[in-house]
């Protein structure tokens, strides 16, 4: 069958570093600033990579390499660096009519994966950002690399309205070394989530996903909220787990191995259905809820004005007489 669309770009990229378990592509883009479906916080998301060699078993976005033909487990051992981001970024944002509309870095790839360290695409769309004024841009991660970009996050907070989130799904060293097995360890994020605030960015931790029996107890979400606070998080968010087909059939299976006792919970739930049920998702939401008022915690983004915002801009070019 001959290949079409990105899945012929995909074949045809150029192989950019090979090691022991994972190969690294450079791929071409049309386009770096992707719309969201309705009803999200964000209206545009931004992914400087395909695929993530962090490999965590839960991750929804394995579906993704579906298109360019490969399967789910292609998605954490062959990762494609999108080309010249920053190019791209900046010729799409000026077609952007409204900045309020937020803008996600790293919804389905993590910007700071291991790739990051060799082929700095998402400091190329930071440096980009760090240019900018009157944008209001998250950042999402499970990666203490994240550190290297303090002066780019610190530049970019002056002068747009920025969040950063750092995902820490358990402060279980053994547990989060199964689930996500090439992120970085739960204290070296933790330290990242200090460093952050001290550089005055806004920066909280979420832990998600929120699994049935693995994550999921007041014990755990507290002492990820509390160590959250200590280290200076602002917000403590927290979402259920979501599989679509190509995450169940990474996730179900290590469930069996890793899990047993769960499996046959998670398989009956995820039957027919995609996300849990709705009475989960609302008991966890009330529990979310009060774990992150006990520990002082806000619930979403943080609106602040930056030091150097677009209306003071304006003004200038135009002095009042």
């Amino acid at each position: 069958m001959e290949l079409v669309g990105i899945a012929r770009l995909a074949s045809q990229s150029e192989l950019l570093e090979s090691k022991r378990s994972v190969e690294y592509f450079e791929i071409p883009s049309r386009s770096i600033l992707n719309r969201t479906k309705p009803n999200l916080p964000f209206r545009w998301t931004i992914n400087p990579y395909r695929g993530c060699e962090i490999g965590c078993k839960y991750c929804y976005a394995r579906y993704a390499h579906e298109f360019m033909e490969l399967d789910p487990m292609a998605f954490e051992q062959r990762i494609y660096a999108k080309a010249a981001p920053a190019h791209l970024l900046k010729q799409e944002l000026a077609r952007v009519a409204n900045k309020d509309e937020g803008i996600a870095i790293g919804t389905a790839t993590d910007p700071y994966q291991p790739a990051e360290r060799r082929f700095l695409r998402t400091r190329a769309i930071l440096e980009v950002f760090a240019r900018e004024r009157g944008w209001h841009l998250g950042l999402i991660t499970k990666s203490d690399l994240i550190t290297r970009d303090l002066d780019l996050l610190r530049e970019i907070a002056r002068r747009n309205v920025l969040s950063v989130h750092v995902t820490i799904t358990t402060l279980d060293e053994k547990l989060a070394r199964i689930l996500e097995p090439r992120a970085p360890r739960p204290a070296l994020r933790l330290e990242a989530v200090q460093k952050l605030r001290s550089a005055g960015v806004c920066v909280g931790v979420n832990p998600n996903p929120i699994m049935p029996g693995i994550n999921d107890s007041e014990r755990s979400l507290d002492a990820v909220a509390r160590a959250a606070r200590e280290h200076g998080a602002m917000t403590f968010g927290g979402g259920t787990l979501y599989l679509p087909g190509a995450a169940q059939s990474v996730f179900l299976p290590f469930l069996e191995e890793e899990f047993p006792h769960l499996a046959a919970r998670y398989r009956e739930s995820f039957e027919n259905n995609i996300h849990l049920s709705r009475a989960y998702r609302d008991a966890i939401a009330a529990r979310v809820g009060n774990v992150r008022d006990r520990h002082g915690l806000a619930g979403g983004a943080i609106e602040y004005r930056p030091e150097l915002w677009a209306e003071e801009e304006q003004l200038a070019l135009f002095p009042l007489q």
